[in-house]
């Protein structure tokens, strides 16, 4: 049977979508459309013809051929926004309902912004305390383990050779991203959890080891900070090991990071302005300082 051929066009610009035949269903084509759009299928409507009419989705077990689409047609795609905001509320309630469960509230332990920020907070998820002479001993560590395993830590995981890494690692002028996140947390054996402010995301390194225990820690696009949960109870010192089935945590982390966005508390990485600390050149975005570096060996950058 032929495969159907369709122009969907959303705000965000023209799809073609060819997986559809004449039996596929309504439910089908909405599927293959939450795909393209990231809409999600109920929240979806969809004109057609000419002039462009709304389609019948009353029933979404008829058969496209039944709709009388045909190949060729132009799809206009709109999302419906009461259903966007009835699903909005619906994981609003489910989420305040799991902050109620909670015993405390979740926190930001501020820590200094001197490149190494990760290290200091990865320090302080792990023992409950903010050591500011800890960057070195974990920077240690981690050239270590490198150093060690050529086999895994290879240049193209690193982005520089074996031995290159390790001696940039170790300068105390250098930021720890993902590489140094994912070493950290199979060293403790703790799953942690990265709390994007920027995409209100959560990135769970160790999340396939089924680790016991999780930490958490957020990111503004430049800069960590440990996040810690602070009790209800007067005297009870904050917790910052929670267990990998508490879902309720991540809940509030998730809050928190979208607090944080509404109130301009991230970094664009893309296009946040610094200055080369060396040669005073001034740079736009991440991308641009990582060629500076590679280029002029220049890894001291101050944010404008």
């Amino acid at each position: 049977m032929s495969v159907l051929t369709f122009r969907v066009k959303t705000k965000n610009g023209q799809h073609v979508l060819k997986e559809l035949t004449a039996q596929s269903t309504l439910l089908d084509l909405l599927t293959s459309i939450s795909k393209l759009t990231s809409v999600q299928p109920q929240a979806i409507k969809i004109l057609c013809g000419f002039p462009p009419k709304p389609l019948v989705q009353s029933d979404v077990t008829r058969s496209l051929e039944d709709l009388k689409m045909r190949s060729g047609d132009t799809l206009i795609v709109e999302e419906d926004a009461s259903v966007k905001e009835e699903k909005r509320n619906e994981w609003m309630q489910h989420m305040q309902m799991q902050l109620q469960s909670a015993e405390g509230f979740l926190a930001r332990e501020v820590v200094p912004a001197n490149n190494s920020c990760l290290f200091t907070s990865v320090n302080y998820v792990m023992t409950g305390h903010l050591n500011l002479e800890s960057a070195p001993s974990l920077r240690q560590l981690i050239a270590r383990v490198v150093s060690s395993d050529h086999k895994t830590y290879t240049e193209v995981f690193l982005g520089k050779p074996n031995a290159e890494y390790c001696a940039w690692i170790l300068d105390d002028q250098t930021w720890g991203g993902a590489i140094e996140v994912s070493i950290l947390c199979k060293y403790y054996s703790v799953e942690i959890d990265v709390v994007d402010t920027q995409s209100i995301r959560i990135d769970r390194f160790g999340e396939d080891q089924n680790y016991e225990k999780r930490v958490l820690l957020i990111y503004d696009g430049i800069h960590y900070d440990p996040l810690k949960l602070e009790s209800v109870h007067p005297g009870v010192s904050p917790i910052t090991k929670f267990s990998t089935q508490d879902s309720a945590i991540l809940a509030q982390a998730l809050q928190l990071a979208a607090e944080a966005k509404s109130s301009r508390q991230f970094t664009d990485v893309a296009g946040f302005s610094l200055r080369c600390l060396i040669c005073n050149k001034t740079l736009k975005g991440q991308t641009e300082a990582q060629n500076h570096a590679a280029t002029t060996g220049h890894i001291n950058f101050g944010e404008v």
